[in-house]
């Protein structure tokens, strides 16, 4: 099985857990629109480990996580029903991971390994 070029993993701070069935969609700037190129939702581990093909082309993309959904499952109140990270790719690196720590009122991100 080949890895996708961008994998994701989010965690939810709030209460020390992965967190299990955010969708999340990756898209490709194509000029001045943004095209999704795939979808997928994270596993009971957090992760999305199969996220677009094992090889994209230079350029800018985003992941957008729906939080809001995920939070709902719960009951649990948030500020932030969507999360967008947008970020640089360059074909030249063999990968991405782009990992999401999530509470209700916060998150933070960076560039995994």
């Amino acid at each position: 099985m080949s890895t996708s070029h961008i994998t994701t993993h989010v965690l939810d701070t709030g209460s020390g857990k992965p967190a299990a069935g955010v969708a999340v969609a990756l898209h490709v700037l194509d000029g001045d629109r943004w095209v999704e190129i795939a979808a997928g939702a994270t596993d009971d581990d957090g992760r999305v480990k199969s996220l677009g093909p094992d090889r994209l082309p230079s350029g800018t993309y985003r992941l957008g996580f729906d939080t809001g959904s995920y939070y709902a499952t719960s009951g649990t109140e948030t500020f932030f029903p969507e999360v967008t990270l947008t970020f640089a790719v360059s074909e030249a690196q063999a990968h991405y991971h782009v990992p999401l720590l999530l509470s209700p009122f916060a998150y933070s991100t960076y560039r995994g390994s």
